[in-house]
């Protein structure tokens, strides 16, 4: 029966963790690519016999014509399931397309992708307020700031990544400001519209969770922590040198990879407390709610009176780390091990085999 559906996803991000997922339930796979952007898809990883998980490779002009009828068409043609991930979003760059013109069944709550992005509202802030989930607090107003902040603005280059630049006060944002216009790393209007946080300092663990909307059931599939570059390069330098490459070379953090991570026992309650709040927020806010994966990406802080969980970003998606299943959380569950693909195919699976597959698409 799951050989009559194709999982499809676009080629980037986690494409191959969803395809490895979908090919051990049975399922075809389809990877839709960018013209240029295709051998890991067509070549490295294609289907051949045993090896390989890429049935089909569906090569466009550009990923927004993902939009197009025709190829919608050839989509709904082979019965496919689209899993969104943040590359989607990206490169389809217009959250009402994605919800109102795009017609292939998606995995997951498509309303609630939007959430991630800081500029709509209810955004990903509103939901956590909802929640009552604590994340960094933020100024609106620069001459607010009265300690050490972290300052987020889409690049102008590429409007998709953010550049970070750390201030202690108002004068040094618009100090900072200026000279980042200047140097034409940014544009006036995205620092005015940048999120202003305070630092905070403690140990990164992204949660990713997987709510199962069949079962009403909240899942820790695994954590991971993320490497950035620059940033991870200046953490093997003396402090005198890093503070010198620091100045010279400015300090990013763009992601180029993760790394599986546990976390203490004791804190499993307060995450998986954390995770139910969240679901019951999305239910409130973007009914029907979370369906599938979702990421509580945060920073794990010392007390007194205890570590705390604080979470400073969330993806309302398919996370972008693979190596998750190398965590222990799902084969306590399950007794196997399994990465957040696998978990997506099972869900789907179990929503055709019990003709509940409305509950895990939109």
């Amino acid at each position: 029966m799951n050989k009559q559906y194709t999982i499809a996803v676009l080629g980037s991000h986690s494409a191959l963790d969803v395809c490895r997922g979908a090919k051990d339930l049975g399922f075809k796979t389809l990877v839709i690519v960018q013209k240029g952007r295709d051998k890991t898809y067509s070549k490295y990883y294609k289907s051949n016999g045993s090896l390989g998980v890429v049935d089909e490779v569906l090569e466009l002009e550009n990923f927004k014509d993902i939009l197009k009828p025709e190829i919608q068409e050839e989509l709904l043609k082979r019965n496919a399931i689209f899993i969104p991930h943040r590359s989607f979003e990206v490169y389809i760059n217009d959250y009402d397309a994605i919800e109102n013109k795009f017609k292939v069944p998606m995995f997951g709550n498509k309303f609630l992708l939007k959430a991630e992005e800081r500029g709509i509202k209810p955004n990903q802030y509103d939901l956590l307020d909802k929640a009552q989930i604590r994340y960094p607090k933020q100024f609106k107003d620069p001459k607010d700031i009265d300690r050490l902040c972290i300052v987020k603005v889409l690049e102008k280059e590429r409007g998709f990544e953010r550049a970070f630049f750390m201030v202690e006060s108002g004068s040094e944002f618009y100090k900072t400001r200026d000279e980042a216009i200047k140097m034409g790393k940014v544009t006036e209007e995205a620092f005015m519209n940048a999120v202003i946080e305070e630092f905070i300092a403690g140990v990164q663990v992204n949660f990713n969770f997987f709510y199962d909307p069949i079962n009403e059931r909240l899942e820790l599939i695994g954590t991971d922590t993320r490497r950035q570059t620059n940033i991870d390069g200046f953490s093997k330098l003396e402090p005198d040198n890093a503070e010198l490459v620091w100045k010279r070379a400015g300090v990013k953090w763009e992601e180029a990879g993760h790394i599986a991570v546990t976390v203490l026992e004791s804190l499993l309650e307060d995450a998986f407390a954390t995770g139910e709040r969240f679901v019951k927020a999305t239910q409130d806010l973007y009914k029907p709610g979370v369906i599938g994966s979702f990421g509580l990406q945060t920073m794990i802080i010392p007390g007194p009176p205890k570590k705390e969980i604080i979470v400073f970003d969330v993806s309302p998606r398919m996370p972008g780390s693979p190596g998750i299943f190398a965590t222990p959380y799902s084969g306590y569950l399950y007794g196997q091990n399994m990465s957040m693909g696998k978990r997506v195919a099972m869900e789907i699976k179990e929503a055709i085999e019990k003709d509940q597959l409305e509950k895990v698409i939109t």
